[in-house]
């Protein structure tokens, strides 16, 4: 059997040795020396100064709207996961979706000005499979009709545009550390700002807005996350350059073996480099894929329509479903192959070897 992906463990003794330090100190959570230390490590890492670690990502997007004081219409992608709209609805704002680029698959920022109303009060777009959105294009269109920008950045752990993170761009970006991620903490999510005040801000905020014994800023949640995730954070750290290598290497073979396929692969941004989160190919049609997901599914090959169907089309808490030509085609064509650490080279040359064989018999 192989699954659509494996978390990455570093050796278990190296994640003990952290877990043998919290039971010596009994600080189990409430922003312990790990959780600080990890975050410290981050901010080297990723090169941003303004970097907290939380409990996940969607409590991320959540505390990111809530800090930029964010009302009425936010414009946003169909084509991501559920948590990106969820959140918007979740802080009392309205998703304004927007239709893809049918090349990167991203937002499309020629079509955002056109859906900007007296309502709208934020851009969030997402960084679709790690691939960074047109930053600089939307940054321009949100200072001109001074509108905030979120960037759901869940995939792109680790990825630059022009040599800078590409958490260094909107007002705000978010990042999940989930177990499915390239990099992970078992639970976890990061927020990044690019005012100080504004991660004072969620810094309060993610403490239930406390500011002394008996004293509180503003209203807050509960966004803290434990030492024991952190530990996880801080054991995986010092691999992740290994796991870009690992998941590059995979990326390759599988575009080698699957070079006769008449699929599509989606564009990355030219002033950037894939961190190779996820592998999705674009089928000629949803038939196709049918097809090639039941030929995987019977060799126990677990692919992943990801991201199906469209959120605009599906989602039963919104009051419109406006007619997004694009995401509704691409959505329905895509899938997601096998791509994780421990996957190996002959496990991808039988997925692609399975992918078209199926392709030629339909």
């Amino acid at each position: 059997m192989i699954p659509v992906t494996k978390p990455f463990l570093p050796p278990v003794e190296e994640f003990n040795a952290y877990v043998e330090d919290i039971w010596k100190r009994k600080w189990l959570t409430n922003m312990g020396p790990l959780a600080s230390h990890l975050e410290t490590k981050l901010k080297d890492y990723l090169n941003v100064r303004n970097l907290l670690f939380v409990t996940n990502g969607t409590i991320a997007l959540q505390m990111a709207i809530k800090a930029l004081n964010l009302s009425g219409e936010v414009i946003t992608t169909p084509f991501s996961f559920v948590a990106t709209t969820s959140s918007i609805v979740w802080e009392g704002c309205t998703p304004k979706f927007v239709d893809i680029d049918d090349n990167t698959l991203n937002i499309d920022s020629k079509k955002i000005e056109a859906s900007i109303t007296a309502k709208t009060s934020a851009i969030l777009a997402t960084h679709v499979y790690g691939n960074p959105c047109d930053v600089e294009e939307i940054e321009r269109i949100a200072r001109k009709y001074n509108l905030k920008v979120i960037f759901d950045g869940a995939h792109s752990f680790g990825v630059t545009v022009n040599g800078r993170s590409i958490f260094d761009y909107g007002d705000i970006t978010t990042c999940s550390l989930h177990a499915t991620k390239l990099y992970h903490s078992i639970e976890g999510g990061l927020l990044v700002a690019k005012s100080p005040d504004v991660l004072k801000k969620l810094s309060s905020m993610r403490n239930f807005g406390i500011s002394g014994s008996e004293s509180f800023t503003e209203l807050g949640i509960n966004g803290k996350n434990s030492e024991f995730h952190a530990a996880m954070g801080l054991a995986n750290l010092p691999y992740v350059d290994q796991i870009y290598k690992q998941r590059k290497l995979l990326t390759e073979c599988y575009n080698e073996s699957l070079g006769p396929v008449n699929v599509f692969r989606p564009k990355w941004h030219a002033q950037s480099a894939s961190n190779y989160a996820y592998y999705p190919l674009v089928f000629e049609n949803e038939d196709v894929l049918l097809g090639v997901k039941a030929k995987l599914d019977k060799h126990e090959v677990f692919s992943r329509r990801y991201f199906y169907p469209s959120l605009a089309s599906v989602l039963p808490y919104l009051k419109e479903s406006p007619e997004l030509p694009i995401a509704d085609s691409i959505s329905s064509r895509v899938l997601c192959l096998p791509l994780y650490f421990d996957l190996t080279v002959e496990e991808v040359k039988l997925i692609s070897a399975l992918i078209i064989k199926a392709i030629n018999n339909i």
